[in-house]
């Protein structure tokens, strides 16, 4: 078969990390722990909000979303990157829907932070009417709406892509199923394609990016207008956590996806995909809990409510 003919689309074969045996084992028992702990991680500040009716503001609202996110971005990835070392295929089928759910968590993510920019922007600047603007229905609602337009983004490319043909040398340069990889190996016209990227870019990157921007610009201009120093370092405090999140977000994803395919470097994307997989997910619980009294008042709360109904079970055992 000559690489200019179509394949049939039954699999691909994914190029992976290393060709080497001995750290490709390695490299399970690293991801397969990274997994671990950001499932845990995130699955235990999921629980401590869901549990604790004190945790159920907006801000909490939006964190246990993100906590959803991390653990589904993950598991979207990390597992068939674990399992590498075993199987390297995947059918198109499985590709096209990994595809899919990977574009979904990330449009949803930028949608989330997006809101919780303005949840923090409502917060310093108008404490006053914070819970009116940031009532209970409204939180929800902004929440359904980041997860409603996350589907929704990735249809017109799983579309486009699920259409196209591909050549001969079907072997993915990556870990998993992206955009620019799938474009690499493809024999057809991906102009649309690619257009339909940067449209999306624009329309969910860029102009979530540039409201979070924004909306930081009003809180720190209302942070510096405070006139003590206690009171502007509490104020930032709150947001720390958020805008840390925002920046290894955003930083990621512009090196990943903001540049012509004819730009595509495989070792070079999967260096931040990685950061995106792994990286990010695994240090969001700790960015968000270990400065968050409230979330350590709710762990310890949690750990004390496990004990007692450990204690209350050895007690009936006996």
């Amino acid at each position: 078969m000559r690489p200019e003919e179509p394949f049939n689309k039954t699999e691909f074969v994914f190029q992976g990390l290393t060709d080497n045996p001995l750290i490709q084992y390695i490299f399970l028992l690293i991801f397969l722990n990274i997994y671990l702990i950001i499932v845990c991680g995130n699955g235990v500040i999921f629980v401590v909000i869901w549990q604790n009716s004190q945790l159920h503001t907006p801000m909490y609202i939006f964190l246990l979303n993100l906590s959803i996110i991390d653990i589904a971005s993950t598991s979207n990835i990390l597992p068939k990157l674990c399992i590498m070392v075993f199987i390297q295929t995947i059918s198109f089928e499985d590709c096209i829907t990994q595809l899919y759910l990977f574009i979904s968590f990330v449009c949803t993510e930028a949608f989330l932070l997006a809101a919780m920019a303005y949840d923090r922007y409502v917060a310093i600047c108008y404490p006053l009417h914070y819970i009116i603007i940031m009532s209970f229905k409204h939180t929800v609602g902004l929440s359904v709406t980041a997860w409603m337009a996350g589907l929704l983004s990735p249809v017109g490319h799983v579309t486009l892509i699920s259409k196209m043909s591909f050549c001969a040398s079907h072997v993915i340069g990556h870990f998993y199923c992206d955009i620019s990889p799938l474009l690499k190996i493809s024999c057809s016209n991906i102009y649309d394609v690619e257009m339909l990227t940067y449209v999306v870019g624009i329309l969910v990157g860029f102009f979530t990016l540039i409201f979070t921007l924004l909306s930081y610009v009003f809180i720190i201009s209302k942070i510096l207008s405070i006139k003590s120093k206690p009171g502007q370092g509490k104020a930032f405090s709150t947001c720390s956590s958020h805008l840390t999140c925002v920046i290894m977000f955003y930083g990621t994803m512009m090196c990943l996806h903001m540049r012509p395919t004819s730009t595509y470097s495989s070792k070079f994307d999967k260096c931040f995909a990685l950061v995106y997989a792994a990286l990010v997910p695994l240090l969001n619980p700790f960015i968000y809990s270990l400065k968050n009294k409230e979330i350590i008042k709710g762990l310890r709360k949690f750990k004390g409510q496990i004990i007692i109904k450990n204690l209350l079970t050895i007690k009936n055992s006996i």
